[in-house]
């Protein structure tokens, strides 16, 4: 069961979880097929000798970077000691000698008296000569400075010059561009390909195996794809044919799926009844949004027939015996992953709908539907509980409410102290020097200053600001605390005085703000609501401290004479991508911006709880959803006494008894 309190919509997917790894279900595949033959742009060394070896890397990178000869000290190295292992080339010594493994980098296997520096410069000159093409766990495991140059000059490739020439010219921020270059580089390096064998389905068997092996020492980072911008450049330079997706997300996003793709991901064995679900659930397509459909084709391709064939393979049809029903009943009761299953009612639920829809639709279309009418084994006798355990999951949850709203308030001043905190330090942190002493806040910060910070102060005349916390010790980031705190303000804020549901939230554009003009001039600014659950538009008058919000947000987006970026944003839900629009909650990503997910939203709220519950034990276990400042917010509008019809258009029901079971009744 899902946290009570979360909309049903976000309910049905688990908040950053990728389903990209399921073959056959990308919108572009993954290439794992042999490559051509391995590109040798120094002739063939694969089984050359050690001293041909050497002599192709002095030909090649001469002094450059090779401080008193190390790089070719550290091949003789190297290859001398993969030398002791069989094989008729280099690859095959490289394998059996183990080094081709995850975390087994040369340093540790591989004994030298120079400095560690000159084994692994010789293991990427061994890369990039193609004298070996390493798996991409033996390139993860081993560390290597500025591989992307080492790369480039070995290969001699007027493509691959021409792409670093385009990178520069594309990309600005100097980080962003080694990214990309690295990542391209590396991917020719594993893949064995030239640029001009570099297909986007080979570039994605790249990504997709980076997922598996460590990127960085910051955990929260750990799970993160590799590539984006690599995936950008080559797109922008015309490496990857007309039709490729323009982003690496959208080829990596489990796509919108057919009804029968829906099925067959279940395996149901009877052809009949799988071409008999697949046809209901075409039917039903039309009235219900694509993650509703996807749960139906769950319940009954998988939690329902697939069981039945386990518990009976012989049965063809839809009519079930009363045992055969009652062992599948007791199947309900758990899981697949043998935790015990707490809602049984929607399963029950889409069972029966399927028969009484089949029984209704066969007096329209017999010669489709008669051969499948049976008597339904859900009887209404199970039923008969659904109402009870609804006012049960009511309760909870306006016990939820209740608890939840005396904390609001606690909730909001703790973002707005750090907001102003951090706004603070940003504007009195950029006038002090490094080292220098400032005050903000009420307490004395010291600025520091690290030798990217430098490098970018000489390169671009700013640099990011950091300071240490007087009272931890700590060095922060004051640019990227400041950023967090105003989108948790914002967020925290919208969701309260406005009471719109997630989707809604992400969904606001500038053409989101409105004004009504009265016959006496005043006006009134409109927030229009962009459908989402009930598919209806709304509009709704906005308070003042909305209005704020709403302008911070307009206002941080237009700094410095700017306009609002018109960026797409993917619908989970429905699997889609939306027209690009100027929306009011993105943020710069990956070198452009980039619409706020919803679990980066849900993740927000959590963090946030938890760094106020060090401070207040009230929040000890206590986590925000958006869904919890919308019920909160219907409370406290019935309850000051504001007729419930408006305040269910306000919150875009279309039945007051919705509304009602919002808001928390107070003894």
């Amino acid at each position: 069961m899902v946290e009570t309190g979360t909309s049903a919509r976000i309910q049905r997917r688990k908040p950053g979880k990728f389903a990209a790894f399921r073959q056959g279900q990308l919108p572009l595949q993954r290439d794992s097929s042999t490559p051509a033959p391995n590109p040798c742009p120094r002739g063939d060394l694969r089984a050359s000798t050690i001293d041909e070896i050497v002599h192709a890397s002095v030909d090649t990178w001469a002094d450059w970077r090779n401080q008193d000869g190390r790089r070719q000290k550290g091949l003789r190295h190297l290859l001398t000691h993969l030398a002791g292992f069989p094989g008729e080339t280099w690859q095959q010594r490289w394998t059996a000698a183990g080094l081709d493994k995850t975390g087994q980098p040369v340093t540790q296997t591989v004994h030298i008296a120079e400095s560690e520096a000159a084994l692994t410069s010789a293991l990427a000159a061994l890369f990039a000569l193609r004298v070996i093409a390493p798996s991409l766990g033996a390139v993860r495991s081993n560390r290597f400075l500025d591989y992307p140059d080492i790369f480039r000059m070995a290969q001699a490739d007027p493509a691959l010059d021409d792409l670093f020439t385009a990178a520069d010219e594309l990309i600005e921020q100097d980080a962003i561009r080694r990214e990309a270059l690295t990542d391209i580089t590396v991917a020719l390096s594993t893949e064995a390909v030239a640029l001009a064998d570099l297909s986007p389905g080979r570039f994605l068997n790249y990504v997709l195996d980076s997922r598996t092996h460590v990127v960085t020492a910051a955990p929260h980072r750990r799970k993160r794809y590799r590539g984006h911008h690599a995936w950008a450049l080559l797109c922008q330079t015309g490496r990857f044919p007309p039709g490729t997706p323009a982003s690496m997300k959208e080829a990596i996003r489990e796509p919108r799926l057919t009804p029968a793709q829906l099925v067959d991901r279940h395996k149901v064995s009877n052809t009949a009844v799988r071409r008999l679900i697949i046809d209901y659930l075409t039917a039903r397509c039309g009235d219900m949004d694509y993650s509703s459909l996807r749960t139906l084709a769950a319940y009954l391709a998988n939690v329902f027939w697939k069981n039945i064939e386990t518990l009976s393979p012989g049965q063809r049809d839809l009519h079930l015996g009363g045992d055969l029903y009652e062992r599948w009943r007791e199947t309900l009761r758990w899981r697949e992953d043998g935790r015990p299953r707490k809602e049984q009612d929607p399963i029950l639920l889409a069972v029966r709908s399927f028969y009484y829809d089949l029984a209704t639709w066969a007096l329209q279309e017999p010669e489709k539907w008669a051969v499948w009418v049976a008597p339904c084994p859900v009887a209404q006798s199970e039923l008969r509980g659904i109402a009870q355990r609804r006012r049960r999951a009511s309760e909870e949850i306006a016990d939820r409410t209740r608890q939840r709203q005396p904390l609001l308030p606690r909730l909001v001043a703790h973002v707005e102290r750090d907001h102003a905190l951090y706004t603070e330090l940003l504007h009195a942190g950029h006038t002090a020097e490094p080292g220098q002493t400032f005050t903000a806040g009420g307490l004395a910060w010291v600025r520091v200053s690290s030798r990217y910070d430098a490098r970018r102060q000489r390169e671009r005349g700013h640099a990011n600001l950091r300071v240490r916390d007087p009272r931890t010790g700590a060095v922060v980031h004051v640019n990227r605390e400041e950023e967090r705190t105003f989108w948790e303000w914002a967020i925290v804020e919208t969701l309260r005085h406005s009471g719109i549901r997630i989707e809604e939230l992400l969904e606001l554009s500038q053409l989101s703000i409105r004004q009504y003009k009265r016959p006496n001039g005043e006006v009134i600014a409109l927030l229009v609501v962009a459908p989402s659950k009930t598919d209806r538009e709304r509009v709704m008058p906005m308070s003042a401290e909305l209005f704020t919000v709403i302008a911070a947000i307009f206002r941080r987006h237009t700094r410095n004479g700017g306009r609002i970026p018109v960026v797409p944003r993917y619908d989970p839900h429905e699997r889609q991508t939306l027209p690009p629009l100027p929306y009011l909650f993105q943020r710069p990503q990956h070198g452009g911006s980039a619409v706020i997910s919803a679990a980066t939203v849900l993740r927000a709220l959590q963090r946030l709880c938890q760094r106020i519950a060090q401070t207040d034990p009230a929040f000890a276990g206590t986590v925000f959803t958006p869904h919890d400042f919308r019920r909160i917010f219907a409370t406290e509008l019935i309850n000051s006494g504001l007729p419930i019809h408006i305040g269910a258009a306000l919150l875009g029901h279309l039945n007051v008894q919705t509304t009602r079971g919002y808001v928390a009744i107070f003894d």
